[in-house]
């Protein structure tokens, strides 16, 4: 088992790198590891309830499913 922090200054400008970030920390968590996600810069705005339910990602699911796995996992985040 590792312990992981998952950085990412990217925010909805640039949706399929703003939801990797979340998709790598609930990845790690499945599969064991203790994970963390610190969001700075641009990525911050990815905090809100309308940023969240608006970026969609291209090849993945939109970032309100994600990040409702992140919260279901107890995963922290740090802005």
């Amino acid at each position: 088992m590792a312990k992981l922090l998952f950085h990412s200054l990217v925010g909805s400008e640039n949706p399929t790198r703003a939801c990797f970030t979340f998709l790598q920390a609930v990845a790690n968590k499945e599969r064991g590891d203790e994970v963390e996600i610190a969001l700075g810069g641009d990525a911050v705005v990815l905090m809100r309830d309308e940023v969240i339910n608006a970026v969609v990602p291209v090849g993945w699911p939109p970032l309100k499913e994600t990040f409702q796995k992140v919260v279901q996992n107890g995963i922290p985040i740090h802005v």
